[in-house]
């Protein structure tokens, strides 16, 4: 079958600042790819590529090119070039899924419980960082939604100040009312990590993502070894796409979690190999979108519905945006349904 393409980029537009330790984001851009065909003129298929600027290992400046060129192979073949694009994730992602909803002539990419709207996936609330008192806001906000799970960014205010936020949750509801998650986005140095995660650990957390900054493989291996807090890679992951280093680092580093982005970490080819391997090593992961609009968060909900993982996934950034895509995505209480 011949493929055409055309892709729209598009700009859209936060409803409040999203802070990170990396920065405050206001507005992201995405490229979503159109697939059409002469043959099948009445179907069309709607893919999202969107890295994330200073993160993403394609947020290159020849981005365009690379996808131009990618468009251009895949109009040739009718087959996704999945080992050119191992380098260029959140291209291969959007690829990926526009391929599957052009198959599918549906967003209901894979045929699941969640898919067919019976069932919904538990997702963390998640809480931006800012200052104590909107981050106290926030939490009182998700707690007051029925959220059972929340995740804290931390690392942008006085730690002491993050502490306070997390003993006020802990004062509250004990770890078996309300799980918390907390991510450094490798704010702490390797010299203060272990002091911090012992006063962490203190507050009966479930993980902490990425304490330290990515590359420092004996590092963290150090952390991973004694951490009396499980930690969970995700910036570590970002750049290895070789089935071989990914192997390497998991070994090396032995994480008690890895979180998988598609759009970060290989889409949904790359993302599978992850998984594999984690668990041939017993590592635990999950999976969570990276500030994609709404066609991505659907794609990455949908492939993660096809696995039994019942721990709490990262599935509800789509609601960021003033002007997002419309999906029959909606969140009830902690989860995240597909509404049929």
């Amino acid at each position: 079958m011949s493929y055409q393409i055309e892709v729209h980029p598009r700009i859209l537009h936060f409803k409040k600042p999203a802070g990170t330790s990396r920065g405050t984001y206001t507005e992201r851009k995405s490229w979503f790819l159109y697939l059409t065909s002469a043959e099948q003129p009445e179907r069309c298929g709607i893919g999202e590529c969107a890295p994330l600027p200073n993160l993403s290992c394609d947020d290159i400046p020849a981005y365009e090119d690379v996808l131009a060129n990618a468009c251009q192979r895949f109009q040739e073949t009718g087959e996704i070039d999945i080992e050119g694009l191992r380098n260029y994730p959140s291209i291969l992602f959007g690829f990926e899924t526009a391929l599957l909803h052009f198959q599918k002539q549906s967003f209901a990419l894979w045929n699941t419980p969640f898919s067919r709207g019976e069932v919904g996936i538990p997702i963390n609330g998640l809480i931006w960082m800012g200052s104590y008192k909107e981050m106290t806001e926030q939490v009182k906000t998700k707690i007051e939604a029925g959220f059972r799970c929340i995740k804290l960014k931390i690392g942008a205010i006085d730690f002491e100040e993050e502490l306070k936020i997390l003993r006020m949750i802990r004062q509250q509801f004990s770890a078996r009312d309300i799980e918390l998650r907390v991510d450094a986005n490798g704010a702490f140095s390797p010299t203060d990590a272990m002091d911090k995660l012992n006063r962490l650990a203190e507050l009966d957390l479930h993980s902490i993502e990425q304490p330290i900054r990515s590359g420092q493989w004996e590092e963290m291996a150090r952390l991973t070894t004694s951490t009396p807090l499980p930690i969970a890679l995700d910036e570590e992951l970002i750049g290895c796409n070789d089935p071989q280093k990914k192997k390497k680092l998991l070994s090396m580093i032995h994480p008690q979690y890895i979180i998988l982005k598609p759009s970060l970490h290989g889409g949904i080819h790359g993302g599978n190999e992850w998984i594999q391997e984690a668990e041939k090593q017993h590592i635990g992961w999950w999976i969570t979108s990276a500030l994609e609009s709404n066609i991505g968060l659907n794609a990455i909900a949908q492939w993660c519905a096809t696995f039994k993982n019942p721990l709490p996934q990262g599935l509800g950034t789509g609601a960021l945006f003033t002007d997002n895509i419309d999906m029959p995505l909606e969140v009830r209480k902690d989860s995240l349904w597909y509404n049929v």
